[in-house]
């Protein structure tokens, strides 16, 4: 029987308990490296080449050359999805900046490191019964963009995960993080967006939000709904003032909110989070044929 993990290494198929990395690897030591989480449904990979160009991007910013072409990376990609157990799951795509000496300097490393895990996902485990998730505002900042600009997919998450320590602190299944002007930026893994008065509302990248695929997505579906869709600004008094709020992103896909700090939100799941979701099954049932 195929194990429930899989992993692509370096061109090389095993399961993922057999992978190994050196330990002075520079992603480990410090991070260094990029990532992109990618889903497939009936063994075909969601949006994969908006992922590639994404990934790409990153590492061209970090000064991170990965050693693959996108078609060699599609390949990997392919293979690894075969290789799974189950027709739907979750790959996590990374690049590391390669073993090298101890220090930060990233020309001490000579090879990066391909890495790719097949496993399932679930990003937030809403309870039975609970009509969606609870929210609660971190007190964690998300780093500006003159510090680590969040366009980066970068295997730096411990700005995110410290604001996850204080939602599961607090009780609730996701944090947002405000940026440095106390104004929404994003999940700890995921995109904010909420409706008003019939309107869909989401920070802009701006605010420091990761240029998310699903968001980009459901942006679009929004519009083809005929939804009026507006990127603004966003702060915590529009958060609880919403008549719906949800959340989006690979991992996530769409996730209705049903309180943010313990307020309730008016209407979970929401008519507009069931009109997008509805919409967002239907491509994926387009682009994966069959996987719905």
């Amino acid at each position: 029987m195929k194990p429930r993990a899989m992993c692509w290494l370096n061109g090389e198929l095993m399961a993922a308990d057999q992978a190994f990395i050196p330990v002075n690897d520079h992603g480990l030591l410090y991070g260094d490296g990029v990532f992109e989480g990618i889903r497939f449904y009936k063994r075909r990979a969601f949006r994969l080449q908006r992922h590639l160009q994404r990934l790409m991007l990153s590492a061209r910013s970090i000064m991170l050359e990965i050693p693959l072409s996108a078609d060699e990376l599609t390949a990997a990609v392919e293979r690894l999805i075969e290789a799974f157990a189950e027709d739907d799951g979750y790959i996590r795509l990374m690049v590391t900046r390669g073993p090298g000496s101890l220090g930060l300097n990233p020309a001490n490393c000579a090879k990066p490191n391909v890495i790719a895990i097949a496993d399932r996902l679930t990003m937030i485990a809403i309870d039975q019964g609970q009509a969606g998730a609870h929210l609660a505002v971190s007190p964690i900042r998300r780093l500006p963009a003159d510090g680590l600009d969040p366009r980066i997919k970068s295997l730096n998450y411990l700005n995110h995960i410290l604001a996850k320590i204080e939602a599961n602190h607090a009780g609730a299944d996701e944090a947002i993080l405000l940026n440095a002007q106390g104004r929404v930026a994003e999940g700890t893994a995921d995109n904010v967006f909420i409706v008003r008065g019939g309107r869909l509302l989401t920070p802009p990248c701006s605010e420091g939000a990761l240029e998310g695929i699903t968001r980009e997505l459901v942006l679009q579906l929004a519009q083809e709904q005929g939804i009026e869709t507006q990127e603004q600004p966003l702060g915590v008094y529009d958060l609880y003032a919403a008549d719906e709020c949800f959340l989006t992103g690979t991992g996530a896909e769409l996730i209705a909110v049903a309180s943010i700090d313990r307020r309730p939100l008016q209407n979970c799941p929401g008519p507009v989070f069931r009109l997008l979701q509805a919409a967002f099954l239907q491509t994926i049932a387009i682009e994966c044929r069959g996987a719905i």
